[in-house]
């Protein structure tokens, strides 16, 4: 199996040996920065127990909040596929782009012109500093894979999502895929 060298619009699937890092066990990140200075991603995968609603009291349909990362966990970030309705977002690959003007956002759930399959909200994100991915790289905590959904990302379940890439890794990964999240619970 190779791996994909990292950049942004690339996923971090964990590897099974991260299995005791509570935030990232079992994470898929997407990579939406990385260059000499770092790298920043979302964790795709890790729904929270609470919708947008919740968070934004001016937003009145309950989206999914996801755990973006463990940095900055009291900041709201957001990635999406709508950028001519949102504007002055950031593109990050294949159609998918990071931010932009939140006020039109709030305006345009509300109104229904957004839907969940547009959008994905999170608390944090992920953050690596100066050559920490590619350490991590290296000590074999991930596997870097392209994003072969584009920007029909946000319609994959979250639940499923590991154990999926799991699969297509293939190999040894596919003795994982059917493990228990807690290895001690067998």
């Amino acid at each position: 199996m190779v791996s994909h060298k990292p950049q942004k619009g690339k996923l971090l699937v964990a590897e099974p040996s991260l299995t005791g890092d509570v935030s990232f066990n079992r994470s898929v990140v997407l990579l939406a920065e990385h260059n000499h200075e770092g790298s920043v991603g979302f964790i795709l995968n890790k729904p929270l127990d609470y919708t947008i609603c919740d968070l934004i009291s001016e937003i009145t349909i309950p989206f999914k909040v996801f755990n973006g990362g463990p940095v900055e966990q009291d900041n709201l970030y957001f990635i999406h596929k709508v950028p001519d309705l949102i504007h002055d977002s950031i593109e990050i690959s294949d159609g998918i782009f990071w931010g932009g003007n939140f006020e039109k956002t709030v305006e345009l759930i509300n109104n229904g012109v957004i839907t969940e399959q547009d959008i994905r909200f999170f608390l944090g994100y992920s953050g690596w500093g100066s050559q920490q991915l590619d350490q991590e790289l290296l000590s074999k905590s991930w596997v870097v894979v392209k994003n072969e959904y584009e920007s029909g990302i946000l319609e994959k379940s979250a639940s499923a999502f590991w154990k999926e890439k799991m699969v297509e890794l293939g190999g040894d990964y596919l003795l994982w895929s059917n493990s228990p999240e807690n290895p001690s619970l067998n």
